[in-house]
């Protein structure tokens, strides 16, 4: 029986993967700004779901819940960085207090949990860390850009942490998702204050949008399950084959611009031929 804990469990992709892993027999701490959602988990769980709220932004309150969960439970095997929100809005209209609480969240909050949790894994010799990403992180995208740095900063430190941690048994799989049947885009939400300078390109997004398609946060919740079962897990994980598909073509798209000013980037470091 493993010992998960979850941040940002009482909804969306959060209880999708404390469902998953209950009906897998394991143990869930599952914790979030407001448990009351999983009131009737926990009541069917038998003792094997506890949950307690936490703000990960916080990052005493993190340590400490953190603790709790350890002397409840005394382990941490599997540990989910899943707490996050969502700020929809051009670059130019982000206020610096919507800027630094997006990243409290979405980026220093997955720190926190990190931090608190390595030295619980080290010390036990092993664990696996999941950091919940996006497919926005392999490039900005027009009024998602703070969405999109806040998890390229998270992948970025996410990869060095794998390295630091592989020698203690402990391993970091990064979960780039796609488009899920949650409400990111609805309570999670941060809207700026729209320019009308933007009004055009807001509608040529909306009618782009409108043709996308979320998926169910169960099926996101299998994969996640297969990839913990994994003696040697991926550092990268890319969920859904939408998904997959678009960061495949932002990756062959990159490469074309990074070959096609190849000559004028190798004048970097080296002297010109007249």
């Amino acid at each position: 029986m493993r010992t998960w804990f979850i941040t940002g469990a009482s909804r969306g992709l959060g209880r999708a993967f404390t469902e998953a892993a209950l009906a897998a027999g394991d143990r869930v701490v599952g914790v979030a700004r407001d448990v009351r959602p999983l009131d009737d988990l926990v009541d069917a769980s038998g003792g094997r779901l506890v949950a307690y709220p936490l703000d990960v932004a916080d990052r005493a309150a993190v340590f400490a819940g953190v603790r709790r969960a350890t002397d409840q439970l005394g382990r941490l095997d599997v540990v989910v960085n899943n707490a996050g929100g969502a700020l929809l809005g051009m670059v130019e209209e982000v206020t610096e207090e919507q800027a630094r609480a997006h990243f409290d969240v979405n980026f220093f909050g997955a720190l926190w949990v990190s931090q608190a949790v390595l030295p619980i894994m080290r010390e036990q010799g092993g664990g696996h860390l999941l950091q919940v990403s996006s497919i926005g992180s392999f490039g900005g995208f027009a009024s998602t850009g703070l969405y999109s740095a806040g998890k390229s900063a998270l992948d970025t430190v996410s990869e060095a942490l794998a390295m630091e941690a592989e020698p203690f048994g402990v391993r970091v799989t990064i979960l780039h998702l796609g488009g899920y049947q949650t409400e990111l885009f609805t309570t999670g939400l941060t809207q700026t204050e729209a320019h009308p300078a933007y009004e055009s390109l807001r509608a040529k997004l909306a009618a782009l949008w409108s043709e996308a398609e979320d998926f169910d946060p169960t099926l996101a919740a299998e994969v996640l399950l297969r990839a913990v079962a994994l003696s040697d897990p991926p550092k990268r994980l890319v969920l859904g084959g939408t998904a997959f598909d678009l960061v495949r073509g932002l990756d062959a798209a990159r490469t074309a611009e990074y070959t096609r000013w190849e000559d004028l980037s190798r004048l970097g470091d080296r002297p010109a031929i007249s």
